[in-house]
């Protein structure tokens, strides 16, 4: 997956723990920071949220490569987040505030299930990382290995396009995007 710079967070029961992991997103200084689901299992942020223990994850770009800008962002961000934590004396360094997104529904978070592929082939995306879309609009297409049968895949929610696959070849119910929930402003 291509993914959009983010901080993200479970939004964690225990109100002391979900502001420092709110805190610690925010000053990591990417562009997004998204609090979700604070019930999925089977990650790294679950194993702390069952420790009662404050954590984040942060993401930039991906897609099998590496961003000289990913690395200055998070080399940045884990100072920043060291100097909050008082770890290190001085003051955090954020680019520009993030879009802030908390959605507690749930499932919210769970990249790997987010519009899914109908069928087994290649996805070509209608759109990019950033780009802001409506319910119904396309998301992209997905063509059957033997070129005989080409589905559309559209937006389910109204929001920011954050993630997307990054090869063309999908398998079935493969997540193609993710698009987190944004009202317009």
């Amino acid at each position: 997956y291509t993914v959009l710079p983010l901080s993200g967070y479970m939004l964690h029961a225990d109100p002391n723990v979900l502001a420092v992991q709110r805190r610690m997103a925010q000053v990591f200084g990417l562009d997004v920071v998204w609090g979700t689901d604070p019930n999925l299992d089977g990650r790294s942020l679950s194993i702390a949220r069952d420790a009662n223990v404050p954590a984040i994850y942060c993401e930039y770009l991906g897609g099998g490569r590496c961003d000289p800008a990913g690395i200055e962002a998070y080399v940045r961000g884990c100072r920043n987040v060291m100097i909050e934590l008082g770890m290190l004396d001085g003051v955090p360094d954020i680019p520009k505030p993030p879009l802030i997104v908390e959605d507690y529904r749930p499932g919210a978070g769970h990249m790997q299930v987010n519009h899914p592929s109908p069928c087994e082939g290649f996805f070509e995306p209608a759109v990019v990382l950033g780009q802001r879309v409506r319910v119904g609009d396309l998301i992209g297409t997905v063509c059957e290995v033997l070129g005989q049968r080409v589905e559309r895949i559209e937006s389910r929610y109204t929001g920011l396009v954050i993630v997307l696959h990054t090869f063309p070849t999908v398998a079935k119910d493969d997540s193609v995007a993710v698009v987190m929930e944004v009202t317009e402003a």
